[in-house]
């Protein structure tokens, strides 16, 4: 191989790398959406179970389209009215506790805290608890989960 050909070897490998990078770049920063994920209510309680005071953990399952699937929501009570929490820590996905003594979402990986409204108080979270929406029907409670 004489010079010339590895010059052009090499400047046609260079380009395919730069090539290469900067679509990996364009790919990370607008990534495809794929489908939209449509909210299914599910069945959750009776309406007669729920909190009227404070927060409960419950955890229930769901059929999505080709499995079933095991979940945990918290409900937080209070004059306002009632919200539904999804169980996950907004920070890296760890399941978040409810400590009833400190009353705060405690996060056991790295230290989060939520207050009962879902609002970061504390900790590495960038943003409050998801809230999933709710619907009482004829006695029974629906929470929705997208899907």
């Amino acid at each position: 191989m004489n010079r010339r050909n590895f010059l052009v070897h090499f400047v046609r490998l260079f380009f395919a790398g730069l090539f290469a990078a900067v679509c990996s770049v364009i790919f990370y920063i607008f990534p495809s959406t794929g489908r939209p994920k449509s909210i299914r209510y599910f069945y959750l309680m009776e309406e007669d179970d729920l909190p009227r005071k404070g927060v409960r953990k419950i955890d229930f399952e769901y059929s999505g389209e080709d499995r079933t699937m095991a979940s945990r929501v918290y409900l937080s009570a209070s004059d306002s009215g009632l919200i539904a929490f999804s169980a996950v820590c907004t920070h890296l996905g760890c399941f978040i506790n409810w400590d009833h003594n400190k009353k705060e979402f405690l996060c056991p990986c790295h230290g989060g805290r939520y207050n009962a409204k879902g609002r970061v108080t504390a900790g590495p979270p960038p943003a409050p608890l998801t809230e999933l929406p709710l619907e009482i029907k004829d006695g029974k409670v629906y929470i929705g989960m997208k899907i």
